[in-house]
């Protein structure tokens, strides 16, 4: 299921989402003047390495890695980084369609926050189930699904014009943001639990997509997003 859009409409022009999703692009387009070396050496410097996380703490990282910024900074940088195409696009499509809505109801300032807190947590929670880890974990995935923990709670009845793939047969649904956010996220739990009991099949320690960091994204999110005022009566 791919969404195309929602139909919640928006008061305020959502600069800061603009600017999340240009910046994202922006530095993309320079990972791929990186050959494969270089590439991997900005990787390895600028996304979080759980290995280098713990080794921040203890001491000692088994392997060594090159490390151009503080350590805590990677848990920000490695938030507008990504690993191919597809990666990006999705992550700027689910951002696309609900983070305007998100940061219409918390204001610029505050929504960057919020933002910015969801994809710092979401690193650590990836990072407190693969501590030994030795394989970046980068992407907007883990903030973006803090703002889809907070769009759930907002409006759960938004419909959501969706893209469904059911073999050779495509067609459009409007699906509730309840069960459209509520089943993406029991799927990111499920998998993630599944990865603690597999790690060579499915998960991170494969390198694959780090289902911790996109559960606990969307939990701190929900967790973090009345606090920001998400829910005050207008």
């Amino acid at each position: 299921m791919f969404p195309l859009r929602d139909d919640i409409p928006t008061s305020i022009t959502p600069y800061i989402t603009y600017g999340l999703i240009g910046a994202n692009i922006g530095i993309f387009l320079y990972q791929l003047t990186l050959n494969q070396q270089q590439l991997q050496e900005f990787f390895y410097s600028s996304a979080v390495v759980p290995c280098q996380l713990s080794g921040n703490i203890v001491g000692r990282c088994p392997i060594p890695t090159p490390q151009q910024l503080p350590e805590w900074m990677t848990l920000i940088s490695s938030q507008f980084l990504h690993g191919g195409f597809l990666h990006i696009a999705g992550n700027m499509l689910f951002l696309w369609i609900f983070g305007n809505n998100v940061e219409d109801r918390l204001g610029h300032v505050k929504f960057l926050i919020f933002y910015l807190t969801c994809g710092v947590l979401a690193a650590l929670s990836q990072w407190f189930f693969s501590p030994n880890s030795t394989i970046p974990s980068l992407g907007a995935s883990g903030a973006i699904a803090g703002v889809m923990g907070a769009y759930i709670l907002r409006y759960p009845q938004a419909r959501v014009l969706t893209l469904v793939f059911l073999g050779f047969f495509v067609t459009t649904l409007q699906i509730p943001a309840v069960f459209f956010l509520g089943l993406w996220f029991v799927q990111q739990a499920l998998y993630g639990v599944a990865s603690l009991q597999v790690p060579s099949n499915i998960g991170m320690e494969s390198g694959g997509v780090a289902y911790w960091a996109h559960a606990g994204g969307f939990v701190f999110g929900a967790i973090l997003a009345p606090m920001f005022g998400l829910l005050k009566r207008d």
